[in-house]
C-alpha cells in the first residue's frame, strides 16, 4: 500500500462492453449531481466567512468565483446563469479591493482577479468597467518583464500569459493586446534559451524555480511548454520546431520505469508524486498539445502512458483537490476523452468522480484551504460538473 495513494478499487474498462454496461451511468450521474448540489450548498454557506485577504485563484476566494463563472455556463435557464454570475461578481468585487500588486500570475497574483472581473463584467453588459480591468491587466506586463520574476505557471511569466489567453478565449482574440503577449512570450523564450546555454543543457530551453529544475505543470517545464505551444502561427514556427519540440523530446528521455516522470531533474529516479503539480498528470496536457501541434503519435502515446499511471496511482491521500488531489488527476481522463472520444477514458473519469462523491470519507489529509479551488472543495465541485458536461471540461486556470 502506498503512503501517497489508495489502492484503486475499481475494475478497469471492459472494451467488450458499452459504457453503460461498464458503469450504471444514469445512477452515477444522479449521484454526482446530488453531490454537486450538496457541496455547492456547503460552499455557498461558508464563503462569506472565509479569509478574503487571500484573493488568489489558487487558494483564495477568487477561485470560488471562477467556479461560479464556470457553473453559469453549464446550468439551464438565464435565471440560474445570472444568479451564479452575480454571485461570482460579488466575490470578485471584494477581491479587487484587496489587490496587493506583488504578483502578476493568473493563479497567485493580481492578474487572475482582474482577468476574471473583465470577463464577468463584460458578460453582464458592463463593458466600460470590463475595459478598465483589461487596462489594469495589460499594465501588469511591465512588472512581468522584471528579470527577478520566474517563468513558471504558478507565480511567473507564463501565468501572466495565461491571463491574457483566458481573456482571448472568453472575450475574443481582439480583447487582449497581442503585442504585449508577444513581448512577454519572447522574453520567456529568451530566458529559457539563456539558461540552457549557460548550463550547456541537452535541451534548447531550460527553466528553474527556486534553484531547482522543476519538470511538472505548476513550477516546471511541462506547464511552460504547454503555454508556449498555444502560439502556432507562422511567426512562432521556428520557436516551436527548433526550441519547443526538441525540449519536449529531451524531457521524454527522463521517463521513469513506472511510466511516471520525476518532479525535478534534481530528484533523479525518485518515483513519488502522481499529481497535477508534480508528476505524470501535469504532463498530459503538454503531450496532447504537442500531438496536436507536431502531429506525431509519440506524444499521444506518452499522454496515454501518463493516463495509465494516473489510473493506477491517482487516488491520492492528500485529498480531493485539483493541484495535488484526486479531482485534479481525473482531468487527465477527460482530456484524453475529449481528444479521442474513447469511452474508456470517460469511464475512468466517472470512477474517479464516484470516489470524490464519498467526499471526506476516505481519511484523506485536510488541506490548509479546504474550500479553495486548487486545494479543496471548489476544485472537487469543478471536476464533478465537468464529468457531466464533458464538452465544457477544462482543467481550471490551466487548460485552454
Amino acid at each position: 500500500m502506498s503512503t501517497r495513494s489508495f489502492d484503486n478499487p475499481y475494475s478497469d474498462f471492459d472494451s467488450q462492453k458499452s459504457l453503460e454496461n461498464n458503469v450504471k451511468t444514469r445512477e452515477l450521474t444522479a449521484k454526482i449531481q446530488t453531490k454537486i448540489d450538496e457541496l455547492l450548498g456547503r460552499l455557498e454557506d461558508v464563503e462569506p466567512t472565509l479569509d478574503h485577504h487571500d484573493y488568489s485563484i489558487y487558494t483564495g476566494t477568487t477561485g470560488i468565483a471562477l467556479l461560479l463563472y464556470h457553473l453559469s455556463k453549464t446550468v439551464d435557464g438565464p435565471t440560474s446563469q445570472q444568479r451564479h454570475l452575480l454571485a461570482a461578481k460579488t466575490i470578485v468585487d471584494r477581491s479587487l479591493n484587496s489587490l496587493k500588486g506583488r504578483r502578476q500570475s493568473f493563479l497567485c497574483g493580481d492578474a487572475g482577479p482582474l482577468a476574471l472581473a473583465a470577463v464577468i463584467y463584460d458578460v453582464l453588459g458592463e463593458k466600460k468597467r470590463s475595459k478598465d480591468f483589461l487596462k489594469r491587466l495589460h499594465g501588469l506586463h511591465v512588472d512581468v518583464l522584471d528579470p527577478a520574476i520566474p517563468d513558471e505557471m504558478l507565480y511567473g511569466r507564463v501565468g501572466y500569459i495565461y491571463s491574457l489567453l483566458f481573456i482571448q478565449k472568453h472575450l475574443g482574440t481582439q480583447a487582449a493586446d497581442q503585442a504585449i503577449i508577444n513581448k512577454v512570450l519572447h522574453y520567456t523564450v529568451r530566458s529559457g534559451q539563456d539558461l540552457a546555454e549557460r548550463e550547456r543543457s541537452d535541451a534548447p530551453l531550460m527553466y528553474r524555480w527556486h534553484d531547482k529544475t522543476y519538470l511538472g505543470a505548476a513550477h516546471g517545464l511541462a506547464g511552460i511548454l504547454y503555454i508556449l505551444m498555444q502560439f502556432s502561427g507562422e511567426e512562432h514556427k521556428a520557436t516551436l520546431e527548433k526550441l519547443v519540440q526538441p525540449t519536449i523530446d529531451h524531457l521524454m528521455t527522463l521517463k521513469l520505469p513506472s511510466g511516471n516522470w520525476p518532479s525535478s531533474v534534481e530528484s533523479g529516479d525518485k518515483d513519488r508524486l502522481v499529481q497535477w503539480c508534480h508528476g505524470a498528470p501535469g504532463w498530459v496536457h503538454m503531450f496532447i498539445k504537442a500531438y496536436q501541434v507536431f502531429r506525431s503519435d509519440k506524444y499521444k502515446t506518452a499522454a496515454l502512458t501518463c493516463v495509465d499511471v494516473t489510473w493506477e496511482r491517482g487516488l491520492l491521500r492528500k485529498g480531493y483537490g485539483i493541484c495535488h488531489g484526486t479531482a485534479g488527476n481525473a482531468y487527465v481522463f477527460l482530456a484524453l476523452y475529449n481528444l479521442t472520444g474513447e469511452e474508456r477514458h470517460l469511464y475512468r473519469a466517472l470512477k474517479f468522480a464516484e470516489w470524490c462523491c464519498d467526499y471526506g470519507k476516505h481519511g484523506c489529509n485536510t488541506p490548509d484551504r479546504p474550500y479553495s479551488l486548487f486545494e479543496g472543495m471548489a476544485g472537487t465541485i469543478h471536476l464533478l460538473i465537468d464529468v457531466l458536461h464533458t464538452d465544457q471540461a477544462v482543467f481550471p486556470a490551466f487548460e485552454l
